[in-house]
């Protein structure tokens, strides 16, 4: 996991980090835009998501992903309370909608899973009885302890999801499940290329997305939304699932969460590789 330089001045990164804040709530987005300017010059691996917040603004050019040193330092930043939070206060239940889809066609039990993005294990608890191995991938080193404290996972990783499927030599999975990891990626190319070349023939990849209204797109693939989340058309989804060699068994339209007490709309995808 990367590291904060020490040469960063981090009173001057706070400064100007809160400044931009202030001024992005406040409505006045040129000026906001120009703050996260000068948190991006202070701190160009981005631990805060400037770039994130300047796309969700419309003042910036769309990444195509949340910087590593952002995703990690946010969910280091809520490890010891995500859970609580994430099930409690925001209604998230996509694990257990994959393993209700899992069962509903019939898919399973699996020698091999792969859950990228574990974080605490929520994945990992709702599969466990359905899974010989599991392994566990996530960018948060603070993630990573709490769900090898639950003893769900037979191997866990600390490394960004690409990352992984790039370098990974082992045996390959029967399933690769991936909940709540599309919010923080924009252009999906690497990851599918990256599951099949990490699946055994027929194998599967499950993952949620979050979506939005296809006028607010406007023709975009995927844009960052309104709570600096990446969303995905659904015609992006199938297109570049088709072109990697996948077939779609279903994609459902699922909540994802709740945000500020509003539903986030979203899909769970359920595709097979065929070669």
């Amino acid at each position: 996991m990367t590291q904060k330089s020490t040469k960063i001045d981090e009173e001057a990164l706070a400064e100007a980090y809160n400044r931009a804040l202030s001024l992005e709530k406040s409505g006045k987005f040129d000026a906001a835009a120009q703050a996260y300017a000068e948190v991006l010059a202070l701190d160009p691996e981005d631990h805060g998501g400037a770039a994130v917040r300047l796309a969700s603004m419309g003042r910036g050019e769309t990444p195509v992903k949340a910087p590593d040193a952002y995703v990690a330092t946010l969910f280091d930043q809520h490890a010891e309370v995500f859970d609580n939070v994430l099930v409690d206060q925001l209604g998230y239940c996509v694990p257990l909608l994959v393993r209700q889809r899992l069962q509903a066609l019939e898919l399973g039990p699996f020698d091999r899973v792969l859950d990228l993005g574990c974080g605490t294990g929520l994945t990992g608890g709702a599969l466990r009885d359905m899974a010989e191995d599991i392994t566990g991938v996530d960018l948060s080193e603070n993630m990573v302890e709490i769900a090898h404290e639950k003893d769900l996972y037979e191997t866990l990783y600390v490394a960004e999801a690409v990352d992984f499927l790039d370098d990974n030599d082992d045996e390959p999975f029967d399933l690769i499940v991936a909940t709540d990891v599309l919010p923080y990626m924009g252009a999906l190319e690497a990851l599918f290329f990256g599951a099949v070349d990490n699946l055994v023939p027929g194998g599967l990849l499950i993952f949620s997305s979050e979506t939005l209204p296809a006028e607010t797109f406007a023709g975009r693939n995927f844009m960052v939304g309104p709570h600096q989340r990446f969303a995905h058309a659904e015609s992006y989804l199938r297109d570049r699932l088709a072109a990697t060699g996948f077939e779609i068994v279903e994609v459902g339209d699922i909540t994802v969460r709740l945000e500020e007490g509003e539903p986030i709309a979203g899909h769970l995808v359920v595709a097979r590789f065929k070669p």
